[in-house]
């Protein structure tokens, strides 16, 4: 053989191993990053930390019931603020209407500077 054909030789055998590193990658990136891959990743990380989290707020939790429960009725009475305020506005306003009716309301009198209203007669008019 001559020194051409070795070196093509040599050439292709290089060629097909590394074609076959090249096929066994992209394998191997499809497997990985496939979408089941993915979010098995993401959601196994995900519910790890969920895990973590749910047992922090469990043993803080029994540690501090009162805190909690006070923070809770705040949260309560901030969401339900609009109709508390309009309840108590009504009766409000209902105490201010009894405390109005308790009391006589004074006489209009009519003064004697006061000039009493014209009548208009049916025969006026004034058209310019």
């Amino acid at each position: 053989m001559s020194n051409i054909e070795e070196r093509l030789s040599d050439y292709r055998s290089l060629r097909d191993s590394a074609r076959k590193v090249l096929m066994t990658d992209i394998e191997h990136a499809r497997t990985t990053f496939s979408a089941k891959g993915l979010t098995s990743r993401y959601l196994g990380g995900v519910a790890e930390g969920a895990k973590d989290v749910y047992e922090v707020a469990r043993v803080h939790t029994v540690d501090n019931r009162g805190i909690i429960a006070i923070v809770l009725g705040a949260l309560a009475l901030w969401f339900g603020r609009e109709p508390l305020l309009a309840a108590m506005a009504e009766d409000l306003e209902m105490e201010d209407r009894e405390v109005d009716s308790d009391e006589p309301l004074p006489a209009v009198q009519a003064s004697e500077t006061d000039p009493e209203p014209e009548e208009a007669s049916p025969g006026d008019t004034h058209d310019n």
